[in-house]
């Protein structure tokens, strides 16, 4: 590919169309690469020029769905949207193993969010915090005027905790507005609170504001979901009792915590993703929660039942949102909450618990059975094949052939499809 400078203005003032032929000629894209770009599936060209900045296509993923998922009494189909092969029939048989025992039963999830104001620079602490408490009213009640709907309905800003931290810098004030923020995920409505009542603080503290904005380490939206998975559909005592020491494992050392909680969050960032909620903060949150003890642990704890089956729960901030943002905007976002049949953000939160309790459920059988590789291999396989461009009629035989002998990569699969080609019995 020919050099090219990347300092190019005014790239957002083209047309769609206009940016595509310009990235054509800076790469030297082929017909068939072109063609690709152009291909913008269920988006309308308005709809996706306008999502983000410097748009030339759209990107797509596997949308496929999970099933027996029984929360609280109610039947859900999830729908997720990732690229790890195993994760959805993980997900699917994980939820059959509870259902036996009753399904999910997850808590009421509360939708209060956190804005934060951060007050440097004051010369008197002290008289700083007593007098931003003897003004809370009236903090409220500029950050209510933003969205008087919101209050209308219920929800608005609610509280305000005064934080003093220690900082290189010096001390801060750190105030949290705490916002009920009803069925959204809520930072564009808490980041409008905090701004307008920032120049209000500075006055009644004598301080500087720098940062005013949404904390995603929402702890007042902690969703907890339990289930008891039957020991013989895990597989017996010894899968059931692997479980509970790669727990252990998981809670001694967080270098295999943050692969056990990369498992619960396969499950909770697939189905934040087909819903348009945002991924990124669901995250930090998740992980800034995981570590908020002074070690990074496990999201999720197993003991056994009585007769021997196993326990799970699961304890994670989940910032889901149904409305806002790109729940609406998004037409498979739409379509996505449509299959859920969800009707606020504290079901949606409930299921996504019951859902990453089920997926982490799923990884640790696998782990401590025939081992994760074996049924993500499996399905990884079929990629492998027409990567190696081998034909779709003979991708099952030459999968098998691969599965079978343990081999399973690209130039692997060439063999086999060379030996089939040339009458050699595998």
């Amino acid at each position: 590919m020919k050099e090219f400078r990347s300092d190019i203005s005014g790239f957002y003032k083209l047309s769609m169309e206009e940016r595509r032929k310009l990235l054509s000629k800076l790469v030297d894209l082929n017909q068939e690469e072109i063609e690709i770009l152009n291909t913008l599936g269920y988006f309308k060209p308005n709809q996706i020029d306008t999502l983000i900045e410097n748009v030339v296509g759209s990107y797509q993923l596997p949308f496929g769905l999970a099933f027996n998922f029984n929360v609280n009494g109610k039947d859900y189909i999830i729908p997720m949207v990732i690229e790890e092969p195993s994760v959805v029939a993980a997900a699917s048989n994980a939820a059959k193993m509870a259902r036996k025992h009753g399904g999910f039963h997850s808590e009421n999830v509360e939708s209060v969010m956190i804005a934060q104001i951060q007050v440097t620079k004051l010369k008197h602490i002290e008289s700083a915090k007593k007098s931003i408490k003897e003004h809370k009213k009236e903090l409220l009640k500029i950050a209510n005027e933003m969205d008087p709907l919101l209050n209308k309905l219920g929800g608005g800003a609610q509280y305000i905790e005064i934080r003093e931290i220690q900082t290189e810098k010096g001390q801060m004030i750190i105030l949290h507005l705490l916002v009920n923020v009803l069925d959204a995920m809520g930072a564009n409505v808490v980041n409008t609170m905090a701004e307008a009542i920032s120049p209000y603080v500075e006055e009644i503290s004598g301080g500087k504001v720098y940062l005013r904005i949404v904390s995603n380490l929402a702890i007042h939206r902690l969703a907890r979901s339990r289930a008891t998975f039957d020991k013989e559909l895990l597989g017996g005592q010894e899968i059931v009792e692997g479980i509970l020491n790669a727990y252990e494992f998981a809670k001694a050392d967080p270098f295999r915590a943050a692969t056990h909680n990369k498992g619960i969050m396969n499950g909770i960032v697939a189905l934040t993703l087909a819903t348009g909620n945002d991924t990124r903060a669901i995250e930090s949150g998740a992980h800034a929660f995981a570590s908020l003890n002074g070690q990074y642990s496990p999201l999720t704890k197993f003991e056994l039942d009585s007769e021997g089956n196993l326990i799970g729960e699961i304890e994670v901030p989940l910032a889901l949102g149904i409305i806002g943002g790109m729940t609406k905007i998004h037409p498979m976002a739409r379509l996505a909450l449509k299959i859920l049949n969800v009707k606020s953000a504290n079901e949606l939160s409930q299921v996504g618990a019951a859902v990453g309790l089920a997926q982490n459920v799923a990884a640790l059988r696998a782990l401590v059975s025939e081992g994760i590789q074996k049924g993500h291999m499996a399905l990884h396989s079929r990629n492998i094949a027409k990567i190696a461009g081998v034909p779709d009629e003979l991708i099952e035989e030459v999968t098998r052939k691969m599965i079978e002998d343990k081999k399973i990569r690209v130039d692997y699969a060439k063999e086999i499809l060379q030996k089939i080609n040339e009458g050699e019995n595998l």
